[in-house]
C-alpha cells in the first residue's frame, strides 16, 4: 500500500512538473437533452399511436386476412381446423371468380349503380344548394328538412321505401293505378326490366339508384353550400350589371369555383356506392338485376360458405377501387380536378 501511494504521488508530481493537467477519472455518459422539435415529434407519435393501433387491428389485419384466404384452398367450415402446417396456397379462387359470368354481371351492375348514384347525388345536391342559396323566409327550416334523408337510419329509410313501392298496398302503385292509368301494379323492387316504348327500363336497378341518390344528396348539398358561401359576391354583381344572365353566371363564375369540390364529391360517392351493401340488400336482396359485388361477396360467404371465392371477389373489388383512386390522383396531379 505504501509503495502504491508513493507511486501515485510521484506520477502527480511528474505531471505538475510538465505542466499538464491530471486526467479526470472516467464518468458515465449522460444522454443528450431532446430538442424542442424532437420532443414535439415524440409527443405527436404518442398521440397518434392509439389511432394507428386501431386502424391496424380493424383495417389492415382484416385486409391481410382477405388476401390470405383469397389464395387458400379453404372453406368456411375449415377455419377452426386451419393450422400453419396444413395451408394449401392456390390461385384457383381468383381464376374461378375472374372467369365467372356472374362476377362480370355483378361488376357491370356495380359500376352502373355507383356511377349513376354518384352523379345523381352531386347534381341533385347542386340543384338544391343553388335553389336555397338566396335568403327567404323559412330557408333555415327547409335546409334542416333537406338533411333528414341523410341522418335517417338506413333500416328505417329502406322500410319506408319498401312500403311506398309495395305492389299490394303501396302509395305509388295506388296513385299509378287510380290516377295515372296503369293497367296493373308494378313490383318495383323485384322487376328486372319493363318495356317503355322502344326502351327496356331496368326497374329495380333504377329504384335502388333513386334511393341512393335520395339518401346521399344532402352530403353534396352541404359541401356545395359551404363552397358557395365563399364565392366573391362582388364579381357576380358586376357580371349582372354587365348584362350576364343566370346561365352565363353559373357557367363562367360559379361552376369553375365548384368544379373541385364536385369532383371530390363524385369520387367519394363513387367509392362509397361501389362498396355499398346495406341499401341494396335491405331493398331487394340482390333480386331484379341488382346484384352488386358487395351482395355477391355476401352470397359467396354466407350462402355457399366459400370463404376463398368470397375473399377473391373482395380482392378484385379492391383492385377496381384502386384504379379509380389512381385515376383521380393523376387528375389532381395534372390539375384537372
Amino acid at each position: 500500500m505504501r509503495a502504491t501511494s508513493r507511486g501515485a504521488v510521484g506520477v502527480r508530481a511528474a505531471e505538475r512538473g510538465t505542466g499538464r493537467p491530471a486526467p479526470e477519472p472516467p464518468r458515465g455518459r449522460r444522454p443528450k437533452p431532446l430538442t424542442l422539435s424532437r420532443r414535439e415529434d415524440l409527443h405527436g407519435r404518442l398521440l397518434v399511436s392509439p389511432t394507428v393501433i386501431v386502424v391496424a387491428l380493424f383495417a389492415v389485419l382484416p385486409f391481410l386476412a382477405v388476401v390470405l384466404f383469397a389464395f387458400l384452398d379453404v372453406r368456411l367450415v375449415d377455419i377452426p381446423r386451419l393450422y400453419l402446417d396444413n395451408l394449401v396456397f392456390t390461385g384457383e379462387n381468383v381464376a374461378v371468380v375472374w372467369n365467372s359470368p356472374r362476377f362480370w354481371s355483378a361488376a357491370t351492375t356495380t359500376v352502373v349503380y355507383a356511377g349513376a348514384s354518384a352523379a345523381g347525388a352531386v347534381l341533385v345536391g347542386l340543384a338544391v344548394a343553388l335553389a336555397l342559396r338566396r335568403p327567404f323566409r323559412g330557408r333555415g327550416l327547409i335546409r334542416a328538412l333537406v338533411l333528414v334523408p341523410y341522418v335517417l337510419p338506413v333500416v328505417a329509410a329502406a322500410t319506408i321505401w319498401k312500403t311506398l313501392l309495395n305492389p299490394g298496398y303501396g302509395l305509388v302503385n295506388a296513385v299509378g293505378v287510380e290516377w295515372l292509368g296503369w293497367s296493373e301494379p308494378i313490383a318495383f323492387l323485384t322487376t328486372t326490366s319493363r318495356d317503355l316504348g322502344p326502351f327496356e327500363v331496368p326497374v329495380a336497378l333504377l329504384c335502388v339508384i333513386a334511393f341512393e341518390v335520395w339518401k346521399t344528396f344532402p352530403l353534396a348539398f352541404l359541401f356545395i353550400t359551404a363552397r358557395l358561401q365563399v364565392v366573391p359576391g362582388d364579381v357576380e354583381e358586376a357580371a349582372q350589371i354587365d348584362g350576364a344572365g343566370k346561365t352565363r353566371i353559373f357557367r363562367h363564375l360559379l361552376l369553375p369555383e365548384l368544379a373541385g369540390v364536385m369532383a371530390l364529391l363524385g369520387v367519394l360517392r363513387f367509392l362509397w356506392s361501389f362498396q355499398n351493401f346495406n341499401d341494396i340488400y335491405l331493398l331487394t336482396g340482390g333480386a331484379g338485376g341488382t346484384e352488386v359485388l358487395a351482395v355477391r361477396v355476401y352470397s359467396e360467404l354466407v350462402v355457399r360458405a366459400n370463404i376463398g371465392t368470397a375473399s377473391a371477389t373482395g380482392l378484385l373489388m379492391t383492385g377496381m377501387l384502386l384504379v379509380v383512386v389512381a385515376v383521380y390522383a393523376w387528375m389532381v396531379k395534372r390539375g384537372r380536378a
